[in-house]
């Protein structure tokens, strides 16, 4: 499991007064490692115990889930992300990339290849709400992101995996 995870990038981002970000669980981002087959794809994620699973694309307008960690999975195509808010950083995922996103993490689609499709699914089959950094939902969401707990599973790799230990690694 440590190629595994020394495979793995993470980014943190900070709380930018719009976009809160997760405080202390980074973005994970595993490069070409993934299922390219919509159905294949979706099934892996569910039998890895990520469920409330889609295959759509990725709203073009910053917004973050307050309730739900997020895995997205590139399944076709390219697109080019801006993760962490309005000064976050640009990532460019293509067709076997997989990106999980801590509740709380902005993202938005910048551009995207015409046959961009994306795999997205939440641990335990959450349900999620979508957030767009409005002043009034402030409060409550700060307090849904620190409630969100860590998954029981890593989306790749199951019952193990560099979710697991560099999520856990970071609790408080």
């Amino acid at each position: 499991m440590k190629e595994a995870i020394n495979n793995v990038q993470t980014m943190l981002f900070q709380d930018d007064g719009v976009i809160p970000n997760h405080p202390i669980l980074p973005v994970l981002l595993y490069k070409g490692i993934w299922a390219t087959n919509s159905a294949r794809a979706e099934s892996l994620l569910n039998q890895n115990g990520w469920g409330n699973s889609w295959i759509n694309g990725v709203f073009d307008y910053h917004h973050f889930h307050s309730n739900a960690h997020e895995v997205l999975a590139v399944v076709s195509g390219w697109v080019e992300l801006i993760l962490g808010g309005q000064h976050g950083k640009v990532v460019r995922l293509h067709a076997g990339d997989v990106v999980v996103l801590p509740a709380g993490t902005g993202h938005k689609r910048l551009s995207a290849s015409r046959d961009f499709r994306i795999a997205g699914a939440y641990p335990g089959g959450m349900s999620y709400n979508t957030r767009t950094g409005e002043p009034g939902e402030r409060p409550k969401v700060l307090r849904e992101i620190q409630e969100v707990p860590i998954p029981d599973t890593d989306p790749v790799y199951g019952q193990e995996g560099p979710l697991l230990e560099l999520w856990n690694q970071n609790k408080t």
